[in-house]
């Protein structure tokens, strides 16, 4: 072959010359030497000379390339560090400049933290943490509850889907980014943090005081309803939550599940490793669970393998707060297994988030690709509809109440209306719902203090406010209509295949 031919006549060509200098060196008179030797020192040094003289940037830049888009942040820099009327901080200013650089992506999914930011975010999908345990996000301008977790005194204190974040202890928190709004928010156990809450549809905000606890990152949370179907909540997806799901579904079956009901309401998202292996429980072996579009525009399909699966008829409940790798997992089971779900609109998360480790111990989060459902339908901003729409009852949607403002006979206020609402839904007469704290709500309001062992005075604060929520949210779970919904549909397909 001629490349071949061509390489070998190379080589005997090489060895020839070779070995007409067996020492390996070069022969030359030892005046052409010293004047070589001389030429080289003087060229070097006048080099140097020249790179010293006309521009310091050339001699650090050797070897390196070089990269003009960076030019102006450079002068920025040095302009700052030279001008400045204080003493800057390189690594605040580095920091200010990568942070920038994510915020002119007006993506809220991506951002910059720093060492402390990214150690608690890390704790976050991976072990228990210290807060008030809600999933927010940044949206036009405004700090938004996604969801609070499931038992965490977000959800105590009332908190709920879209209810936007206005202050924290009587900062103004508009225009901040989610990392640092975090940053105000969480803190130590026991400790309080004051958050003015402006629910939707309403220009009234309510101050809500809750205590910092541990927020445990259990995920999962089986229970059994009638007739054998049984209700799995997933309140996110961290590290364990496919092993947590796992080992309730066992559980539900020695309890004899024969059908199941996956909550996957107010679930703000998490891990997409996670939401994978869980749509594999449900999606069958060569069918598509989700599509990955990169930036290169590329589209990578995710296909579900062999392994365990569920072997009962299953239904899906969500919501607007169910979010991310929520669905995910909705659109997988909907798409592929024929799986019903059953609720309102979901959120509408369709992009995909890397995180980035710098040897510091900063963290980069950055939107790196969207997900399509395995039809190929891009959810963001749109959410996933139900194939069976439930709406909860009105009174699910009440704001909350603030324990610390006292409502007393003669009050006027939507509080008081939202009281009333309240009072009415659990079975008491406040007489016309009109926002007027009459007669009428002092004596609806003393009936539920003696029911519920309360000091009577016909005033609604402290523990009877408290109280008063604690007996609605009760009923919100004995009423739920979209788990009634679910049951009722897994019921009658239960049915269908007995016969």
């Amino acid at each position: 072959m001629k490349v071949v031919k061509d390489l070998e006549e190379d080589n005997q060509q090489s060895n020839q010359k070779q070995e007409q200098s067996p020492s390996g060196f070069i022969k030359m008179k030892k005046f052409q030497f010293v004047m070589l030797i001389f030429v080289l020192v003087f060229a070097t040094a006048g080099i140097t000379t020249f790179a010293l003289a006309f521009g310091d940037e050339k001699a650090v830049n050797v070897g390196v390339t070089e990269r003009s888009e960076f030019d102006k942040l450079y002068e920025a820099y040095d302009s700052l560090n030279k001008e400045y009327y204080k003493e800057l901080d390189d690594e605040k200013l580095v920091n200010g400049a990568i942070n920038g650089m994510l915020d002119s992506l007006e993506d809220p999914y991506s951002d910059y933290m720093n060492k402390e930011e990214a150690k608690k975010f890390n704790q976050s999908i991976s072990s228990s943490f210290e807060g008030i345990g809600a999933e927010i996000q940044e949206r036009d301008g405004n700090i938004v509850v996604v969801s609070p977790i499931k038992g965490s005194p977000a959800e105590a204190a009332g908190l709920k889907p879209n209810d936007k974040i206005i202050e924290v202890d009587g900062k103004n928190i508009q225009g901040m980014s989610v990392t640092d709004a975090v940053l105000l928010i969480r803190g130590e156990k026991g400790t309080e943090v004051t958050l003015t809450i402006q629910r939707p549809g309403s220009e009234d905000t309510t101050q809500v005081k809750i205590t910092r606890d541990e927020i445990p990152l259990e995920t999962v949370y089986p229970e059994m309803q009638e007739n054998g179907i049984a209700k799995i909540q997933i309140t996110s997806f961290s590290d364990d939550t496919y092993d947590e799901l796992v080992k309730a579904i066992e559980q539900m079956k020695k309890e004899g599940m024969k059908g199941l009901v996956l909550d996957l309401r107010q679930n703000p998202g998490g891990l997409l490793d996670q939401a994978i292996k869980i749509s594999n429980l449900f999606v069958p072996a060569g069918k598509p669970i989700l599509q990955i579009d990169d930036n290169k525009g590329s589209v990578e399909k995710v296909m579900a393998e062999e392994g365990k699966k569920v072997e009962v008829p299953v239904a899906v409940l969500i919501d607007n707060g169910s979010a991310s790798a929520s669905e995910i997992l909705a659109a997988a089971v909907s798409e592929t297994a024929d799986i019903p779900l059953v609720g309102t609109k979901s959120f509408g998360k369709g992009t995909v988030q890397t995180a980035e480790n710098f040897s510091d111990g900063s963290n980069m989060k950055l939107t790196t690709a969207k997900w399509l459902t395995p039809n190929g339908n891009w959810i963001h901003e749109k959410g996933i509809k139900p194939d069976v729409k439930v709406e909860l009852p009105d009174y699910a949607k009440l704001p909350f109440l603030n324990p610390e403002k006292e409502l007393k006979e003669s009050a006027v206020s939507e509080q008081v209306k939202a009281a009333e609402e309240m009072l009415k839904a659990i079975g008491f007469n406040p007489g016309n719902v009109d926002g007027f704290y009459d007669e009428n709500t002092v004596e609806a309001v003393k009936q539920f203090q003696e029911k519920e062992k309360l000091e009577v005075t016909g005033v609604l604060k402290g523990e009877s406010t408290l109280k008063l929520m604690d007996l609605l949210r009760k009923k919100m779970v004995e009423d739920d209509p979209q788990v009634k919904k679910a049951v009722d549909l897994l019921q009658e397909k239960v049915k269908e295949e007995k016969n």
